[in-house]
């Protein structure tokens, strides 16, 4: 996949708010072309309820109450069978979801399987290594719901990343992490995009990702 296109994009809940500033003043809502471009790093800014997870549930298909087109190198998602969804999910299209979705009573290494079991996309000892460098190895055989936030929310990360993807979407990935912790995710985010010349978009209430020279854009 090389680009994601939305042509005036509108959550459904934000009808009647066309004349706002809130919409006449972003650079996703109501305009009338926005392009992702495989190999992109943006940094979406919102307010909080300014509609970035609706955004990113509209883009992984998860939700579907909004006006617009949102195209797939042109083609329109709502045209998508659900075979075609499980491909793109699989190999296309990487989400990191704000609430995370990890499996509290099963163990850090259970939850990494689960994604990493659909392909092999890595081995052992390249899960333990993201492990390592996040600080959380010697949590590996705990369950998560032992895990404080920061620590899921760096689990949920490597989980993330166990599978191919030309579009990787983040929901506040580092809401909960200091800024040390903050550059360690992004450099593994950035080193794992970079391996197969993918797009990363990250969203954001300040707390950004740190990535390397990355466009900043306003939901």
């Amino acid at each position: 996949m090389q680009e994601i296109k939305i042509e005036r994009l509108l959550p459904n809940v934000f009808k009647g708010m066309e004349e706002s500033s809130r919409i006449r003043e972003s650079q996703i809502w109501e305009v009338d072309s926005f392009t992702f471009k495989r190999g992109c790093k943006l940094c979406l800014q919102a307010e909080s309820g300014g509609g970035k997870s609706s955004l990113l549930s509209f883009i992984y298909g998860n939700r579907n109450d909004y006006s617009g087109k949102i195209l797939f190198d042109g083609r329109n998602v709502r045209t998508l069978s659900i075979s075609d969804w499980c491909e793109i999910r699989r190999s296309h299209i990487a989400l990191l979801p704000q609430e995370m979705r990890l499996f509290p009573e099963l163990t850090v290494k259970e939850n990494i399987n689960l994604k990493n079991q659909l392909d092999l996309n890595k081995t052992p000892a390249e899960i333990e290594q993201m492990l390592e460098q996040l600080g959380v190895a010697d949590k590996i055989d705990s369950p998560v719901v032992k895990l404080s936030i920061g620590q899921q929310q760096r689990v949920a990360i490597v989980r993330t990343l166990c599978q191919p993807f030309d579009f990787i979407f983040l929901d506040e990935p580092v809401s909960h992490l200091d800024k040390e912790n903050n550059r360690i995710v992004a450099s593994i985010i950035e080193k794992e995009a970079g391996k197969y010349g993918a797009g990363i978009i990250a969203t954001s209430v300040g707390n950004h990702l740190l990535l390397d020279k990355p466009e900043f854009v306003d939901l």
